[in-house]
């Protein structure tokens, strides 16, 4: 980070924590999915908890930051791209946060066929948050790298939207009632959307690196 936040290492180990909360929250949210498709109701609740402390922590880390970043008047030119990119990642972990407060709410029950299919889908959106933390660390220590790891994630995102449409047509396709149907396509397209908000926040990194490099 020493090539944007020269003054203060105070401020670098806040964004770093930051950055780890919301990778760290979102790999829970993939095992807290694993643990409701095989039906793990003790882990899956361990998960769930987990990850609002995950979010709760990346939340209060934002606000430091954001306070830090004012109050000290630290990087003027660059400083309402960081703030974005913070507030843009944290809709990440929120995101991952409330599909496992809807899977517990609302319960679906999962056909075991379509189960491994659920699994791919959101080992693949997980994957895109990776990749998208790597790239926002590049964005911090080196910028010429961020390339190299935005575009992982939008390998991840296609990869999600493909596995998305196979798995609603399998939904579809199966022998169960309509109401069914649009209760498992609802939990598809809930997963789903945690890779769309990734790849949102890439869209907007890439156009802050652009700016950071002319």
């Amino acid at each position: 980070m020493s090539l944007l936040f020269r003054r203060t290492r105070a401020l670098e180990a806040q964004i770093d924590e930051f950055l780890d909360a919301v990778s760290e929250g979102c790999i829970v949210f993939e095992q807290g999915l694993a643990d409701y498709l095989r039906d793990d109701k003790d882990s899956f609740e361990e998960r769930r908890a987990a990850i609002g402390v995950f979010e709760a922590k990346a939340d209060a880390l934002r606000r430091e930051v954001e306070t830090r970043l004012y109050a000290e008047s630290l990087i003027p030119d660059h400083r309402g791209d960081v703030l974005g990119l913070l507030e843009s990642l944290d809709n990440v972990i929120d995101q991952a946060k409330q599909t496992l407060g809807q899977f517990e709410v609302e319960r679906p029950e999962i056909p075991e066929d379509l189960r491994p299919d659920y699994l791919a889908l959101g080992r693949s959106c997980v994957q895109a948050t990776q990749h998208l933390v790597d790239s926002c660390r590049a964005f911090f220590r080196e910028i010429t790298a961020v390339r190299t790891h935005i575009h992982k994630v939008y390998f991840f995102e296609k990869e999600a939207d493909r596995l998305a449409d196979a798995l609603k047509r399998k939904i579809f396709d199966a022998d169960i009632e309509l109401a069914r149907k649009i209760h498992l396509r609802y939990f598809c397209l809930h997963v789903e959307t945690l890779s769309d908000k990734a790849e949102e926040v890439a869209d907007r990194l890439a156009i802050y690196t652009i700016k950071r490099t002319i």
